[in-house]
């Protein structure tokens, strides 16, 4: 019989999260491509291992048990780490990231990202010693992720381990351990309603008083560990929650609530007189943004170099216009990125 060490293998572990996120073995072995007699076999080979019951089978569906769900969460730990080690080592090797994750709050422009990313894979790295230039593969190589991220879930991603670099944190995120953190810009948020909404007859600034009496539509914080953010809302008024501010926007066009949106995403809807921006009383500040990237460190604790695909996207951001674009550039048609 196989020892806990020994079972423990990335597989093992891969086969528990796979049953796990499926919710059965059938599902979990379409997945992996094996039959689920496989699989069953391998999890109680796995059990026997560890002498423990990983899922709960009465229900006939495959749930975990609370064994099974800390093996779980650190197989998944684990299965990052080995990835990270996997990436640190190439890294050594071509300078080049196995694969490099963005995250990028929802105020921030999907087309310059998607201009950037292009830019990004049409690049050409110079061959390895010894190799000539024609075999070399075009582009560098890296796998990239992008993710949408909401409030404080851009900077958990982060600090998690989930991404590389973060587009659009908060200005006034503290500074951390091994994080970098650069001003990014401003972004004007207005307050804004549907023509048809009550709100949009008001004359004057609008109080809170009036205010309060109206649904408000906020976007929900993607962060799963960090305390949730909650932006603009007053104490007793109704909220009508949405996943992305593109659905928020969408929710106020059509009257089903009010509040703050960035009018650089609003602006062409603003402009077509399909929101009313409306005064209030309540003081209004820009807000402010960062991005910010983990500098990590080396065996002996020195500050490790940074990848060549990470490289390259920082100096993206070190152009002004680029950070602009990412603030600002909502509409319109796509432009070369330098």
């Amino acid at each position: 019989m196989p020892t806990s060490r020994s079972a423990l293998t990335p597989d093992a572990l891969a086969m528990v999260d796979a049953i796990a996120r499926t919710g059965s073995f059938a599902a979990a072995a379409r997945e992996l491509g094996k039959v689920p007699s496989a699989l069953t076999y391998s999890v109680r080979q796995l059990e026997e291992a560890l002498d423990v019951l990983l899922f709960d089978r009465r229900t006939g569906q495959a749930r975990l048990t609370a064994a099974g769900e800390e093996l779980v969460a650190e197989g998944r730990r684990l299965l990052a780490q080995l990835d990270a080690v996997a990436n640190r080592v190439r890294r050594v090797a071509t300078g080049w990231e196995t694969q490099l994750t963005v995250a990028a709050d929802g105020v921030i422009s999907r087309l310059t990202l998607f201009e950037l990313a292009e830019a990004f894979f049409a690049l050409r790295p110079k061959p390895p010693r010894g190799q000539t230039p024609d075999a070399t593969p075009e582009g560098p190589g890296t796998r990239l992720r992008l993710r949408t991220e909401v409030l404080n879930g851009t900077w958990e991603a982060l600090m998690s381990g989930q991404a590389d670099l973060a587009i659009g944190v908060k200005a006034e995120t503290p500074p951390s351990p091994g994080v970098e953190i650069r001003p990014l810009g401003e972004i004007d948020f207005v307050f804004a309603v549907a023509p048809h909404h009550p709100l949009a007859a008001y004359e004057g600034p609008l109080p809170d008083a009036e205010l309060v009496h109206h649904r408000a539509v906020a976007v929900a914080d993607s962060a799963q560990r960090l305390s949730a953010l909650t932006v603009n809302l007053l104490p007793g008024q109704e909220v009508f929650t949405v996943a992305t501010v593109q659905a928020k926007i969408e929710a106020q066009l059509r009257g089903l609530g009010c509040g703050f949106v960035p009018e650089p995403l609003a602006r062409q809807h603003i402009r077509a007189g399909h929101l009313v921006v409306k005064p209030v009383q309540r003081p209004r500040a820009k807000g402010a943004f960062a991005y910010a990237w983990r500098t990590g460190s080396g065996a002996k604790g020195a500050r490790a170099p940074l990848g060549l695909a990470l490289q390259w996207w920082l100096r993206q951001l070190d152009s002004p216009a680029t950070r602009k674009a990412l603030l600002e550039r909502h509409g319109g048609l796509p432009q070369p990125v330098d």
